[in-house]
């Protein structure tokens, strides 16, 4: 592996902690709520990795930074934790912005291993530096348009901000839908409000939407035009990225937002170790745990246990990423080299569709399994 030059401090601290660099967003424009179901599952970890006896008796310390949705203000904190000598980063939602700190850690030798981030393209070239937790987008999303294939919905519209993160998930089921005699009709929301996509959908015949934009907005207001237009009354509405994963989403849209099919990253059923976690987590968050706040959690699990394994030499530690064999929340963790993946992934996590129950919006119903 080639290790680019880092400061002396590299990797160590000065003996009374051993520091893991944090990035989530925890203010907008960032997903904030995401954000804080993030933390929530790297802290809980933390506490407990440190009531277990730490690293060889020395305590794990999680230095968070706010990334704000913003992959500049990603890139300068990347820098600055691998200043104060950090021994690894975690977390990150927003695929663009963990795609900016990735870039930078590959660039500085800093071990980073991505939460929640599923953009396939998370660097540019291969990397030993980087690993991954959530699946790529390509194989939730593919698992997606086979829910949706096989709930009848050939003619799918989808309503689309201008992002890479956005238009690679169009491609990802244009292709998948087109091998199957599907299509894919885009409306872009940089030209069209709500009401105008109501009228699209209509003229294309479009049997299900897909809301692939930004929450609260413009996502919140997409779905109450289409649930209030009567020539659409049933249309589907999808969210593929998984907008009404959070309590946020029930609260603005009531009703209107149940029904609505997204992905999550949970198994059926929890095992011993995840049963718990999520009693811990509901504890700490005061709600129901996202599948966010779990990954949150499985990647302290992984990190504490190559520190305990390989120490806190930022190298070892990113060579170490193929020797990983961890009991997460949702099964075991072993990392891997995907074909066209440049980082090292965990192939692969459960995959679910789910929906609100319109019956009882706070229950989730298992729609389709991949």
């Amino acid at each position: 592996m080639n290790t680019p030059p880092s400061p002396p401090a590299a990797g160590r601290t000065d003996g009374s902690s051993v520091r893991i660099g944090a990035l989530a967003p925890l203010t907008r424009p960032g997903w904030v709520e995401a954000g804080h179901h993030l933390l929530a599952g790297l802290e809980l970890a933390v506490h407990e990795v440190n009531d277990a006896g730490g690293i060889s008796g020395r305590p794990v310390e999680l230095v968070v930074r706010d990334t704000a949705a913003d992959p500049q203000q990603a890139a300068a904190a990347v820098d600055e934790l691998a200043r104060m000598g950090v021994a690894a980063l975690a977390g990150e939602y927003h695929s663009v912005v963990a795609r900016a700190a990735a870039a930078r850690a590959d660039a500085i030798g800093l071990p980073f291993l991505c939460s929640s981030a599923v953009l396939d393209g998370l660097t540019d070239q291969p990397t030993e530096w980087v690993a991954r937790l959530a699946p790529a987008q390509s194989h939730g999303w593919q698992i997606y348009a086979d829910f949706l294939l096989g709930a009848g919905h050939n003619r799918i519209a989808v309503a689309a901000q201008p992002s890479v993160y956005w238009a690679s998930g169009t491609r990802i089921l244009r292709d998948r839908l087109a091998a199957r005699g599907g299509t894919v009709i885009e409306l872009d929301m940089g030209e069209l409000d709500p009401a105008a996509v109501c009228d699209r959908l209509v003229e294309n015949r479009a049997t299900a939407l897909l809301v692939l934009a930004g929450h609260p907005e413009p996502a919140v207001s997409i779905v109450k035009s289409v649930r209030h237009d009567t020539r659409l009354a049933g249309i589907l509405i999808g969210a593929p990225a998984g907008q009404p994963e959070f309590t946020e989403w029930a609260k603005l849209l009531g009703d209107d937002g149940t029904a609505i099919p997204f992905l999550r990253y949970l198994p059926e059923r929890l095992g011993p170790l995840g049963a718990r976690v999520e009693t811990a987590l509901r504890e700490r968050l005061g709600e129901a745990p996202s599948f966010v706040a779990f990954e949150g959690y499985d990647t302290v699990t992984v990190l504490a246990d190559v520190l305990r394994s390989h120490g806190a030499d930022r190298a070892r530690i990113a060579e170490s990423w193929p020797r990983v064999a961890v009991e997460g929340t949702r099964g075991q963790i072993r990392f891997s080299r995907t074909p066209g993946i440049g980082v090292w992934q965990w192939a692969w996590t459960p995959v679910q569709v789910v929906d609100r129950d319109p019956a009882a919006p706070d229950r989730f119903r298992i729609l389709h399994t991949g």
